[in-house]
C-alpha cells in the first residue's frame, strides 16, 4: 500500500517556484504604480490651478503678476527640493524622507486651500514645492536601488509616460473642479491626493537603500557625490539633453493653446482634442521605447533617434510657418512629430543617467530633475514675450531647445561611446 505523500511544510510552499515569480511581480507592479502616481503629482500641483488664476485674483485681491508669482515659487522649490532631498537620500534612505515629503505635499495643499491672502499662497506653495519635490527625486532612485538590466529602462518608460501626460491632464481636472466649486477646491483635492499617496507609500513602498549601501562620511561627503556627477562629462551631457528636451515640451504646454485657439480659432474642445492626440504619441513613444530595449536595442540609440525625430519635427514647424504661413494642419502635424521625439528622449536619458550615477542614485536624480523643471520654468514665459500674432516665436524657441540638447549629445554625451547602458549585474 502505497502511503500519501506528506503536505508541503511552509516553507516549501513560500518557495514554490510559480508563485515566487508571480508575488514578486506583482510587488513589482504595485511598487510602479504608487511611483507612477507620485511622478505625477508634481505636475498636477503645477498646473491644475491655472484655469482658476482670474477668480484666485479676484478673491485675494491680487494682481495677476502676483498670482503668477505662486506658479514660479512652487516651481523653484520644487528645484530646491530635488537637489537637497535627492543627494540626502543617498545618506539617510529613501523610505523616511518619502513619507515625509509626501505628508508634507498633502499639509501645505490645505494651507494654500486655506490662504488668507497672495503672500500666505506664496510662501505655500514654495513649501508645497519643497515637499512635492520627494515623490518626484526619489521615484528615481527608488526605481534605480530596485531594478537592474533592460527592466530599468521600461520602468522609467511608465515614469516619462506619466510625467508628459499628466500636464496635459492637469489642466482639464481643474476646469472640471471649477466648474463645480472654486480655486480653494482645487488645493483640497490635492491635498486628498496626498494623503491617499501617503497611504499608498506608507504599504507598497519600502526601503529600497540598505543602510550598509548608503553613503557614509557625513553630510558634506553626501552632496561632494553630487558635485562629483556635476564634473562628469558624459553625466552632465545626458541631463544638458533632457534639460533642453524638456524646455521644447515645457514651451509647447504653454504656448499651445494659444497658438491653436487664438491663431488657428479652434475651440477648446478641439484644442483639447489636439493636446489628447500628441499625448497619445507620447505614449506610443514609450511603448515602443520599452518593446525595442526588450528586443536588445541600444539606449543610445533609441535616444538619438527621440532627439533626431525631435528635432525633423521642430525644423518643419518653422519651415511651414516661414514658408507657407499658418496652417492648423502643419502645425498639429509638426507639433505631433516633436512631442514624439521627445517620448523616446526621456526614458532613455533617465535610464542612462541614473546608470551612470548608480553609486549615488538621490543625487543623479536631483541633478537630472532639477535641471529639468529649472529649464522649463524658465523658458516657460518666454512665448507670450515675443506678441501674439504668431506661432513662429513658439516654433524658434522649441527649436532653438532641441538643437541645444542635439549639440550636448554630440559634443559631451557622445552616444556612440555607449556609456551609461545598462548591465544585468
Amino acid at each position: 500500500m502505497i502511503s500519501p505523500s506528506p503536505a508541503p511544510s511552509t516553507a516549501e510552499r513560500v518557495t514554490d517556484p510559480d508563485t515566487a515569480p508571480r508575488a514578486a511581480r506583482r510587488s513589482a507592479l504595485a511598487l510602479v504604480a504608487v511611483l507612477g502616481a507620485l511622478t505625477a503629482m508634481t505636475p498636477l500641483a503645477i498646473d491644475m490651478y491655472v484655469p482658476g488664476f482670474p477668480s484666485m485674483g479676484d478673491t485675494l485681491g491680487a494682481s495677476s503678476s502676483a498670482v503668477q508669482l505662486t506658479m514660479t515659487a512652487f516651481l523653484a522649490g520644487l528645484v530646491v527640493g530635488q537637489l537637497v532631498l535627492g543627494p540626502l537620500s543617498d545618506r539617510l534612505g529613501r523610505r523616511g524622507l518619502l513619507i515625509s515629503g509626501v505628508a508634507g505635499f498633502a499639509f501645505f495643499s490645505l494651507v494654500c486651500a486655506l490662504a488668507p491672502n497672495v503672500g500666505v499662497l506664496t510662501a505655500a506653495r514654495f513649501l508645497q514645492g519643497v515637499t512635492g519635490a520627494a515623490g518626484a527625486v526619489l521615484a528615481r532612485a527608488v526605481l534605480t536601488d530596485r531594478f537592474r538590466g533592460t527592466e530599468l529602462p521600461r520602468y522609467f518608460a511608465v515614469l516619462s509616460q506619466i510625467m508628459g501626460v499628466a500636464p496635459i491632464a492637469a489642466p482639464v481636472l481643474g476646469g472640471a473642479v471649477l466648474a463645480v466649486s472654486t480655486w480653494r477646491a482645487i488645493f483640497v483635492v490635492l491635498t486628498v491626493l496626498g494623503a491617499l499617496l501617503l497611504l499608498a507609500v506608507v504599504r507598497a513602498v519600502p526601503e529600497s537603500l540598505p543602510p550598509e549601501s548608503r553613503q557614509h562620511g557625513g553630510i558634506a561627503s553626501t552632496f561632494r557625490a553630487m558635485g562629483a556627477l556635476l564634473g562628469n562629462r558624459a553625466f552632465m551631457g545626458y541631463v544638458l539633453v533632457l534639460a533642453f528636451v524638456s524646455a521644447a515640451l515645457f514651451t509647447y504646454i504653454s504656448g499651445s493653446s494659444f497658438v491653436f485657439e487664438n491663431l488657428h480659432g479652434v475651440s477648446s474642445t478641439t484644442y483639447s482634442l489636439i493636446f489628447a492626440t500628441n499625448a497619445a504619441g507620447m505614449l506610443v513613444s514609450g511603448a515602443v521605447f520599452s518593446r525595442l530595449v526588450q528586443r536588445g536595442v541600444r539606449l543610445n540609440t533609441l535616444l538619438t533617434a527621440g532627439v533626431g525625430i525631435a528635432a525633423l519635427g521642430a525644423v518643419a514647424q518653422v519651415l511651414l510657418v516661414v514658408t507657407l504661413g499658418e496652417t492648423l494642419a502643419g502645425t498639429w502635424i509638426t507639433l505631433f512629430v516633436t512631442v514624439a521625439g521627445i517620448g523616446l528622449v526621456f526614458p532613455a536619458v533617465m535610464s542612462i543617467g541614473q546608470t551612470l550615477g548608480r553609486e549615488a542614485p538621490g543625487a543623479a536624480s536631483a541633478v537630472l530633475g532639477g535641471l529639468q523643471f529649472l529649464c522649463g520654468a524658465l523658458v516657460s514665459p518666454l512665448v507670450g514675450l515675443f506678441g501674439e500674432d504668431s506661432s513662429l516665436p513658439m516654433a524658434l524657441i522649441m527649436l532653438f531647445a532641441v538643437a541645444a540638447a542635439g549639440v550636448s549629445l554630440c559634443a559631451l554625451a557622445r552616444p556612440w561611446r555607449g556609456e551609461g547602458e545598462p548591465s544585468d549585474g
